[in-house]
């Protein structure tokens, strides 16, 4: 289907009071899929799953992308009071829905495995790109002596929204740069960061508090997630290395993992077409 940001944009408060702004597409009365977004300056569920969105609900999915608080357009909060999976509960409570597949980029993935260890009975699928568990355990891979290079941009861009450090966060995102860190994509991401300053502010003061998120999933619950799970890394992801994705795919016992080629963090972008047949296989027949 044809959608635009304007077309597909809603609005709901929580039971909490938190304001959430989400992006819809198909009927109401088909399978639930929520996408959650990553963590960097200017994310949003649009920003993150515009090329995907539509293509999910062609194929007969009631799909929801919500901008998670402290990002994109829904409400500030301060990393100490922020509570992801609290807020995915009450997210699925105000649209009446039992349960969803969940479907989450490097920090929504986080979100999806550690809701996972702690209400199963509310999804039927668990799809993780570019999965992060927080830090913690040894790495056989990735960098020994703190964040990747990936992450410290990150944060860096976040200090500073300059043009030229989100040109280097776009850059550092994908494989192919010339093709997918475009000049509209990186004024898409500046214009959305610098939208809304408190987001920037509340993320590095939470730094102290272990931003992007305080709760981290406990590792030991992981083996018991039982419903079918996708796990999708990019070969060359410079953010979060790989390495997680194969210790998710060893500890689910339901699970397989798909390692795509020249592929950076954000596989449902540089691979939308595969992405999108990848989960709509998954979620089609299992």
């Amino acid at each position: 289907m044809s959608l635009s940001k304007e077309g597909a944009a809603r609005e709901v408060t929580l039971a909490s009071g938190t304001y959430i702004r989400y992006y819809e597409a198909g009927a109401p009365g088909d399978t639930p899929v929520v996408l959650l977004h990553g963590s960097g300056p200017g994310a949003t569920g649009w920003s993150n799953f515009s090329q995907n969105i539509g293509v999910i609900a062609d194929a007969g999915f009631h799909v929801l992308a919500p901008d998670m608080p402290g990002w994109g357009d829904s409400d500030a909060v301060a990393t100490p009071e922020m509570d992801h999976d609290a807020t995915l509960v009450e997210f699925l409570d105000v649209l009446g829905l039992d349960s969803a597949a969940l479907i989450g980029n490097s920090m929504g993935a986080h979100t999806a495995v550690r809701f996972a260890t702690l209400h199963p009975e509310r999804l039927t699928h668990l799809v993780t790109m570019g999965a992060s568990l927080g830090r913690g355990q040894a790495s056989l891979f990735g960098p020994a002596d703190g964040p990747s290079e990936g992450l410290k941009v990150i944060v860096e861009t976040y200090k500073d929204v300059s043009p030229e450090n989100m040109k280097a966060l776009v850059d550092i995102m994908t494989f192919d740069k010339e093709r997918f860190a475009t000049p509209e994509l990186t004024a898409a991401r500046s214009d959305a960061a610098l939208s809304r300053p408190d987001h920037l502010k509340n993320y590095v003061e939470g730094l102290a508090f272990g931003a992007p998120i305080p709760f981290k999933v406990d590792r030991s619950k992981i083996p018991d997630i039982a419903v079918p799970t996708l796990l999708i890394h990019g070969k060359d992801d410079r953010v979060l290395h790989y390495e997680t994705s194969l210790r998710l795919l060893a500890d689910i016992p339901n699970s397989r993992l798909v390692l795509l080629n020249r592929c950076g963090h954000w596989a449902m972008i540089e691979h939308a077409d595969e992405f999108n047949r990848l989960v709509v296989d998954f979620l089609t027949h299992n």
